[in-house]
């Protein structure tokens, strides 16, 4: 596994992606990032075989039919914008990073998927990005702390020229698109400005020209220029769409005068009929006549539209938004189809059913999703509106989701159709932040925000208290239950960690460690646990006397979050904040492997039950499901 296989999400930009079966170690982003927030990011490539996104730091290639996944790795920050040239050769992404230093423009070969070039001239952030039409240049937009535009060279990898990119009584500049027929010719808007610039390539200098737009004053967020260069269109966020006129940089006309459209115009697609497909925050994806702005057609999905891309000539494009949903959309029936989705927020946990490596069940703010391994896809949502679930299991059984809330809460759900199947209420003081359940699935160990840890009886028709034990005096970060449901390991935020006994209801060890400890795991055989936390170091401690065993250390940089056990108790894995899945022997404390594809921090990790895969969960809202490796 010298790579994964990331399967959906990055938290501030991207869409869901696939998971790749090929190979021992590719990631296949099988769910979008967190957010999606990446306006224009969805990208269909001209080969209409496949689309392009951003997933935190990484750029995802996925296939359309197989939907299998290649990954552009070389940002050393999220993502800010993706864009690939007409010829569809090149791919060149930006990013964010901290103020005052640069930020990287990659410059990547398609084909090959490797780097070409890396290109540094803005500082904070790269707001945009456009391709000429012949590929010959590459024009780059700063962010608000740059507010610059750049002309590069891409055959020389090198910058050509720069300027302000908005004048000085304006906002920002925020979109950059280049023109369909010259490639010395391109348009930048934002915040009360819309400039037609020129290069001049003897004079290594651009010249702007500011399009006359009257009394109208817009906040413009996207652009489409038409084929022949005469006119483009620009979007707002009053919800209305300027006409301009490219040769005499004026606006002809603006519309729709009367019903604008919810939440701003956010993506255009500018059909070869002269109509608009216009997308809006509010989740509108609208056919409009090009000449009167009125509505023929339209639908509503789910989140703000920030990506519309073209299959083709048309007859199929694709829609992205803000609340990581992925929609198709065939031109002549007008109908979306969902095909890819995933978490909004940091994802809090993973868990597989006793056995089955089929299905697999994950939890954030707002909701728990149940996916299914095989087909990469989302078979259940299972919503509790303005709550996080912080941990969740499935019985043994298979009778029932049980999930720790934000509020206090313990809330059941059936696997099959969510329905919720009991609540116990104030389960804990501070939040439910563990949970754990016996082999007979007849009772729960849950850990709260408070420290304590509480043991329930679960019947058919009650959940009953059993025990409360007093220990910790920070929040419980993780529980696990012995084979023999007769103990569990607990740990905790207090630099502790408890064996108990769940019979008697007693303390029988307690591991002293100066580390908040995040994670812990029973040999399969019993008589040892491992625990990690934020010192990085893992340590293996004797059940029998609490004795530490020996201690390596688990991580370079960073928090260890998560981490799991084969059956047979002979390797482990690990993951945390430094974004790696490590494979680990368990006799000697050595890696074996490094898995190499998250963008943001690893917060549970799991293996799943018949050793094909190792599924991965981050604070940025990625599933990344790996190819098991060869261990023999």
């Amino acid at each position: 596994m010298e790579t994964g296989t990331p399967r959906r999400a990055g938290r501030h930009h991207g869409w869901p992606a696939a998971v790749s079966t090929d190979g021992a170690a590719h990631t296949s982003a099988r769910h979008p990032p967190l957010h999606g927030h990446v306006l224009c990011g969805l990208i269909c490539h001209p080969d209409k075989e496949h689309v392009l996104y951003p997933l935190g730091c990484t750029v995802v290639i996925q296939e359309l039919e197989s939907k299998k996944q290649k990954f552009l790795r070389g940002h050393t920050d999220n993502i800010s914008c993706v864009v690939v040239s007409r010829d569809g050769v090149y791919v060149a992404s930006g990013q964010v990073t901290f103020m005052g230093f640069k930020a990287d423009i990659i410059l990547w070969d398609f084909e090959k998927k490797q780097l070409l070039a890396r290109l540094s001239l803005h500082k904070g952030s790269i707001k945009d990005l456009a391709f000429s039409p012949n590929s010959r240049y590459l024009v780059s937009l700063g962010g608000q702390d740059d507010g610059s535009v750049v002309v590069w060279d891409v055959a020389k990898r090198e910058g050509v020229c720069g300027s302000p990119a908005s004048p000085r009584r304006a906002g920002n500049a925020t979109v950059v698109v280049c023109s369909s027929c010259r490639d010395e010719m391109f348009v930048t808007a934002g915040n009360g400005t819309l400039r037609v610039w020129e290069l001049d390539l003897a004079d290594k200098k651009i010249r702007a020209t500011e399009c006359h737009m009257g009394k109208v004053k817009r906040e413009m967020t996207c652009i489409q220029m038409a084929d022949d260069d005469s006119d483009f269109y620009v979007g707002t966020s009053s919800g209305d769409i300027l006409q301009v006129d490219t040769n005499n940089k004026v606006m002809t006309k603006y519309g729709p005068q009367k019903k604008k459209f919810s939440l701003g115009v956010t993506a255009l697609l500018l059909l070869k009929t002269g109509d608009l497909i216009v997308g809006t925050g509010g989740g509108v994806v609208a056919l409009c006549k090009g000449s009167s702005y009125r509505v023929m057609k339209q639908i509503q999905v789910q989140g703000g539209v920030t990506s519309l891309t073209c299959r083709g000539q048309g007859h199929q494009f694709f829609v992205g938004t803000n609340k990581c949903q992925i929609y198709r959309i065939n031109y002549t029936a007008f109908e979306e189809e969902l095909i890819a989705a995933c978490h909004t927020e940091a994802i809090h946990d993973i868990v597989f059913p006793f056995g089955s490596s089929k299905v697999f069940a994950t939890c954030s703010k707002n909701d728990i999703r149940v996916w299914h391994t095989p087909a990469n896809r989302e078979l259940l949502r299972i919503p509790v509106p303005n709550m996080t679930c912080y941990a969740i299991e499935i019985m043994r059984d298979g009778g029932s989701i049980i999930s720790a809330w934000n509020d206090g809460k313990i809330r059941a759900f059936t696997p099959e159709t969510g329905r919720l199947m009991y609540v116990i209420n104030h389960a804990h003081s501070m939040g439910v932040t563990a949970i754990a359940a016996t082999s007979d699935s007849k009772r729960i160990v849950s850990g709260g925000g408070e420290g304590q840890v509480r043991i329930w009886e679960i019947g058919e028709k009650t959940q009953k208290l059993v025990e409360v034990l007093k220990e910790h005096v920070c929040a419980v970060s993780c529980i696990k239950v012995k084979n023999n449901d007769e103990e569990c390991v607990t740990t905790s935020l207090d630099r502790t960690c408890i064996i108990w006994d769940i019979v008697r209801f007693v303390r029988k060890q307690m591991f002293l460690a100066n580390t908040l400890f995040k994670c812990a795991c029973y040999h399969p055989e019993g008589y040892q646990v491992i625990t990690s936390g934020t010192d990085r170091k893992i340590a293996y401690w004797e059940v029998f006397d609490g004795s530490a065993i020996r201690e390596v250390e688990g991580s370079a940089s960073g928090t260890i979050n998560g981490m799991d056990i084969t059956s047979d108790g002979v390797y482990f894995v690990t993951g945390g904040e430094d974004h790696l899945v490590k494979v680990w022997n368990y006799d000697e404390g050595a890696v074996t492997h490094v898995g190499v594809g998250h963008s943001g921090t690893i917060t549970r990790l799991k293996i799943c039950p018949e050793k094909k895969h190792i599924v991965s969960v981050s604070a940025d809202g990625a599933i990344l499901l790996w190819n098991y490796p060869d261990l023999h």
